[in-house]
């Protein structure tokens, strides 16, 4: 479903860029990466920036931590929310030991419906990689620093081309300032799919609203 999407939508990144499209590639879907996690809200949300592939940030609310078990070992990621227009969907960014390898350097993104219990499945074979793996024509929020996760997460999208993988945010960021490319148009609203496995007829985009810094 998610393949008909890209080769065919007009919302597509493919299509609207005219890029040339592939089917895109998983890891195998395993349980051992499907796993319960807990959500600690703050106590008030607080504004939050995540960096962009154009040197721009992304305005969200910090809204908590999930924490989980990969096994023994405890870890976990922030959670955001992306302003209105979203409902009660949250985005998680992150990356791992296999980023800028067997998948997307710059990091892939999960994404939950707040529920009061704050008890959450947090399935990894879900995640995706933002619009900005296909292509430099959107803007994509970067994870944190603390999304950073120490371990491998063979599961969910990989890579969709060897040529459009750099190892970390950073090396993106100086591959297009080498370039020289400028940004070929506005970042589109911060709206994201559901998931990477089962996206609405209309997926939402992967790509965030943005603010460039002040210089």
């Amino acid at each position: 479903m998610k393949d008909e999407f890209m080769a065919r939508h007009p919302e597509s990144p493919f299509v609207a860029e005219r890029i040339p499209f592939h089917p895109l590639v998983y890891f195998p879907i395993s349980p051992t990466y499907r796993v319960r996690a807990a959500l600690e809200r703050r106590a008030t949300p607080e504004e939050a920036y995540l960096r962009t592939n154009r040197d721009g940030q992304s305005v969200m609310r910090y809204v908590g931590d999930l924490t989980f078990r990969l096994g023994a070992r405890p870890l976990r990621l922030r959670v955001f929310h992306a302003g209105e227009g979203v409902g009660t969907s949250v985005f998680v960014p992150f990356r791992d030991l296999t980023s800028g390898r067997e998948t997307y350097g710059p990091g892939r993104y999960l994404t939950l419906e707040l529920s009061e219990e704050d008890e959450y499945e947090l399935d990894f074979n879900r995640a995706f990689n933002p619009y900005c793996a296909y292509t430099d024509a959107f803007e994509c929020g970067f994870p944190p620093s603390e999304n950073d996760l120490p371990v491998r997460i063979p599961a969910g999208e990989k890579v969709w081309a060897a040529d459009r993988n750099p190892r970390t945010p950073n090396a993106l960021l100086l591959e297009r300032a080498g370039a020289g490319r400028p940004p070929t148009r506005p970042a589109p609203r911060a709206r994201v799919a559901r998931s990477a496995a089962k996206p609405r007829a209309r997926p939402k985009r992967g790509a965030t609203r943005s603010r460039r810094r002040s210089r």
